[in-house]
């Protein structure tokens, strides 16, 4: 019998070996011809400005993305315009940038009368529009209006009960009582049940006695509290007598309302100590202060008393029974802070990129030789920094806008499945959003070389401002760790027949289907149609999710017999925070491809169709060795992805323009003379002065 019919495969790899040979003569002697396959295979290598350019209107992109909040972001940016002596200069000092701020704030509320304190509950989606547009015009000026109206105004709102709406709620409103938000100390920050300042009662003044018991109980980092603050809202742990021998007891943290100056004088009142915690890295618009409590006495009805309440006599009362549940309950309404900074990171990158592109496809550096030089948007490694990141740009933009959604609808129905979608859902994407807007603010400055370094052209202040993103409102590596928690909940769920959550239902699929040994058919197929199919796409992440949940479950249990929990939780961390991030990528490319496929004009779809493939691409690239590991992926399905992502970046450089235009950012909202729609170099040196 002839070899031939014992190995079917001997013809293709002696094609394969002769298609070799040939590639390496033609590099020693470069006018033989290439096999017309490979001709063609090199054509995709193209200059990028030959690339068949697909058809964007910038408006309806923009009126697609933007939506029905498109018209009070235009009212914030239109008002700013009229008031050039309320922008933010290039340099100014701390105490002037406070005062700006300050300054800012009340305007766009008694001014412009944007009030946007009463939609956090009947419109949370305008009042995160109304943030995302402020903190475009001044990060720190968009954080002061979380501070005053999310912190605490939601604190009142959410942890308090009608006596505390009606009392306080005209005064956040209209300004009159600026308040601050006081949890952090100087010991604790994430491990929040570890805050050690008491409230105890005193049944026989009917007061609580708010107590600093030592410097490490100081709270710190408090926005507001350093210049214009009037109130907080202290978490402290409350104490109760017992009139027993053991004294006293311990409920657990709870929030109060502690005036903290004179509402006429706006002295510091008795008992309390305010100090400036100084000029930090960014946001120096904000003014965060320390403050110590000396047995400083409030009343019993300051006690923001929704989850739990102190009666007349001492005698403690809540509908949830442990200190667990009140607590969870507790932090749990003060989600919104997470979903804002999702959406604002989000808000700051579309900012960032705009400029770096528009610079990108202005400058000229190099070409060939006796010809024009090429915009350095031309260069593939340009294409490679900034295509992707664009791409997550519009990625990130529909998953905070299906955030906010799912946050409206949670603050509308108290269903308890949303509740704790969104609770993971808001961990997870803030986490994820503000550290790559982080790492990609240093990338576009790098694009933009010299020029990108210059202050004027933000990117310092943009990257400075954002950077505290990744630590307040919870530190990124806590959240993502609660991600990995959920998700772990959920697989044991699922093996005991449990309901899962709204944004976990493919793991029941998932953890039966994807587990499986990878298709040895499929993991070979490297054509466009196939690559681009959104179905692959998602299958592909949805698997590696499911292959590291299964893989992190199996070693937890292992190493809990030796190490107990909490050392079986470190040994395994990093493990932990690549399922989380690979989840949340997951996420973000299932709200993509929705949002592609519900858009209504074609073209538009087609735009969106392609940045959605380039995101999905170039994450599975990425991350290929996890992929060939296991086999899901075959060396030449690699080799192929590998090349369609670098095709879809030069198709992307085509249509770069158009695409940042439909952010709709103005001139004097991104304020970067090299990031201007015309004229950039014009701009730049009449800033410098000539």
């Amino acid at each position: 019998m002839e070899i031939s019919k014992l190995n079917p495969t001997t013809e293709d790899e002696q094609d394969l070996v002769q298609r070799r040979i040939q590639r390496l003569s033609f590099h020693l002697t470069p006018q033989q011809q290439l096999p017309h396959h490979d001709a063609e295979q090199l054509q995709l290598l193209t200059c990028a400005s030959k690339v068949k350019k697909i058809t964007v209107s910038t408006s309806d992109l923009s009126n697609y993305m933007r939506g029905k909040y498109r018209e009070i972001q235009e009212r914030v940016f239109d008002y700013f315009n009229s008031r050039p002596d309320l922008q933010t200069p290039v340099e100014i000092s701390m105490d002037e940038h406070r005062q700006l701020c300050y300054k800012q704030l009340i305007g766009v509320v008694r001014e412009a009368g944007i009030k946007p304190f009463k939609y956090i509950f009947e419109d949370p989606a305008k009042y995160f529009a109304i943030v995302e547009a402020v903190g475009s015009v001044d990060m720190s000026l968009g954080i002061k209006m979380g501070v005053q109206y999310s912190l605490w105004g939601g604190s009142v709102l959410n942890l308090g009960t009608k006596k505390h709406r009606d009392k306080y709620y005209d005064g956040i409103d209209n300004m009159e009582y600026m308040g601050c938000f006081a949890m952090t100390e100087l010991h604790h920050g994430s491990n929040v049940q570890g805050l050690q300042t008491t409230a105890t009662f005193d049944p026989i003044t009917d007061n609580f006695i708010i107590d600093t018991p030592n410097d490490g109980a100081i709270k710190w980092w408090i926005g507001n509290a350093a210049v214009h603050g009037k109130f907080a809202t202290v978490f402290a742990r409350l104490i109760l007598p017992t009139h027993d021998i053991k004294g006293d007891s311990d409920m657990g943290i709870h929030a109060f309302i502690v005036p903290i100056r004179d509402m006429k004088t706006h002295q510091t009142l008795p008992g309390i100590e305010i100090h400036d915690c100084g000029h930090k890295v960014g946001l120096n618009g904000i003014d965060n202060g320390a403050l110590k409590f000396h047995s400083v006495r409030i009343p019993r009805e300051n006690l923001l008393n929704r989850f739990g309440d102190v009666s007349r006599e001492g005698k403690y009362t809540s509908s949830l029974p442990s200190i667990a549940k009140r607590f969870g309950a507790t932090l749990g309404e003060l989600v919104g802070g997470r979903v804002g900074l999702a959406s604002s990171s989000v808000a700051v990158l579309k900012i960032a990129i705009t400029i770096a592109v528009r610079y990108s496809l202005l400058r000229q550096q190099f070409g060939p030789p006796k010809e024009p030089e090429v915009s350095i948007l031309d260069y593939q490694s340009h294409q490679h920094k900034l295509m992707p990141m664009l791409a997550s740009t519009y990625g990130f933009h529909f998953a905070t806008s299906y955030l906010v959604e799912k946050y409206s609808e949670m603050k509308k129905s108290q269903d308890e499945e949303v509740v704790a979608d969104v609770h993971a859902l808001s961990a997870g994407l803030k986490a994820y959003v503000t550290s790559y807007t982080a790492k990609s603010l240093s990338v576009c400055r790098e694009a933009c070389g010299g020029h990108g370094y210059a202050a004027v052209n933000r990117f310092g202040s943009l990257r400075n401002d954002h950077d505290i993103f990744q630590t307040f409102e919870g530190d990124n590596t806590v959240l993502l760790q609660q991600v990995s928690m959920d998700l772990l909940k959920q697989y044991k769920e699922k093996f005991q027949g449990g309901t899962l959550a709204v944004t976990w239902n493919y793991l029941r699929e998932s953890m039966s289907t994807y587990l499986s040994q990878p298709n040895p058919v499929t993991s070979r197929w490297e054509g466009e149609d196939h690559l681009r199919d959104p179905k692959f796409q998602l299958d592909a992440f949805r698997y590696r999710t499911s292959r590291l949940l299964q893989s992190v479950a199996v070693r937890l249990r292992k190493h809990s017999k030796t190490l107990g929990s909490f050392g079986a939780w470190n040994r395994c961390l990093n493990h932990l925070l690549t399922l989380a991030e690979s989840h949340i990528e997951s996420v973000i490319l299932a709200k993509f491809i929705e949002s592609v496929q519900s858009c209504p004009d074609r073209n538009t779809r087609n735009a969106l169709k392609l940045v959605c493939d380039l995101y999905a691409l170039d994450r599975i690239w990425n991350d290929i060795g996890t992929y060939r590991n296991v086999d899901y992926v075959a060396p030449n399905k690699a080799k192929a992805i590998h090349k369609l992502t670098e095709y879809l970046s030069y198709q992307v450089r085509n249509s770069a323009k158009e695409l940042v235009d439909a952010f709709d950012l103005p001139d004097y909202v991104t304020r970067a003379p090299i990031g201007m729609r015309s004229d950039a170099y014009s701009h730049y040196t009449q800033y410098i002065g000539f």
